[in-house]
């Protein structure tokens, strides 16, 4: 048997029901398996016995007592990260192109979280076990910034931020071909192909809220530059909607291609530019920024020069 302990915060227990809290904090175990536990006892409050249904308090001390499964876990590797920002809540991380976020099927080393856990070991325990500190993503080939965080406080307060669309996320972005106007967006619903599993799409049996903005930065003889903003949180969204639209993004080898027109990429040109949050202690409003990365800069150097160029 394995003894775990854990105290309720403001933002990650107070208000909510025992067995919820501990589906959350230990995804080991489904809520009703811990509404067993308590009912035998393994779970106690402040040194007490509660139902399942007790709502959590500020200060609250859950002790439970059960047996944990086998897990390998995750062996840090101390791989560089590039830190634009950190403090007690949470950091925020310049992520390369070609580096995944969390394991996965096919990834099970070298991912962005393999490094936290190496620079950052107090994150284990925040949240999923192979997503600590996660509270979102970038795809793999996307580069650019991202917050991760430090704190079980700033975990669910950043997560509820990103579910609430209070979370701004600008992209950068260049795409085939020139959209008909200059900015737009599309509000076309998300979920998994019909026929394709492994692939977003906007034809599907189970669709989702999907909403992007974007403006034409910089038009060139066969593509556009756009400044891209994703209301939503979709997987692939903006390569998906993109893609629909006619104009998917340079160098997407999944909804578009990698190259054609004699243009080739080494990569997705998709970048992460700025990300806006307010601070999970303080409120206030954080704003961070991320430069186009070389790769992608020589890419605009070597195309045609610009048709036009847009500006505010």
């Amino acid at each position: 048997m394995v003894k775990k302990l854990f105290n309720a915060t403001r933002n990650s227990g107070a208000g909510v029901r025992l067995d919820v809290y501990l589906a959350r904090r230990v995804p080991d175990f489904t809520r009703s398996q811990f509404q067993r536990f308590v009912d035998k006892g393994q779970v106690k409050v402040n040194g007490g016995s509660k139902k399942s249904s007790y709502k959590l308090a500020a200060g609250d001390r859950i002790e439970i007592d059960i047996e944990m499964p086998e897990t390998t876990g995750i062996v840090p590797e101390n791989i560089p990260l590039r830190i634009i920002d950190e403090d007690a809540s949470y950091l925020v991380i310049d992520k390369p192109s070609g580096m995944t976020v969390h394991p996965g099927a096919g990834s099970r080393r070298g991912t962005l979280v393999h490094a936290l856990l190496y620079h950052y070991p107090e994150i284990k325990g925040l949240g999923d076990e192979e997503r600590p500190g996660i509270v979102h993503r970038l795809d793999k080939q996307t580069s650019g910034v991202m917050v991760v965080a430090r704190n079980l406080d700033a975990y669910y307060e950043l997560k509820r931020q990103f579910k609430a669309r209070e979370v701004k996320k600008v992209y950068l972005a260049l795409v085939w071909g020139k959209p008909a106007r200059d900015e737009g967006s599309f509000d076309w619903p998300i979920g998994r192909h019909i026929r394709y599993g492994q692939r977003m799409s906007i034809k599907t049996k189970k669709p989702r809220t999907a909403i992007t903005e974007y403006r034409v930065l910089t038009k060139y003889q066969d593509f556009s530059l756009l400044e891209v903003r994703p209301l939503t949180g979709r997987t692939h969204q903006i390569r998906v909607h993109m893609a629909a639209a006619g104009h998917p993004v340079a160098g997407d080898d999944r909804y578009g291609s990698r190259g054609k027109s004699g243009h080739r990429f080494t990569r997705l040109f998709l970048h992460a530019h700025l990300l806006s949050f307010h601070h999970p202690d303080s409120g206030l409003i954080k704003h961070f920024t991320s430069p186009l990365p070389d790769e992608l800069r020589a890419v605009l150097d070597s195309l045609p020069p610009a048709e036009v160029a847009l500006t505010d």
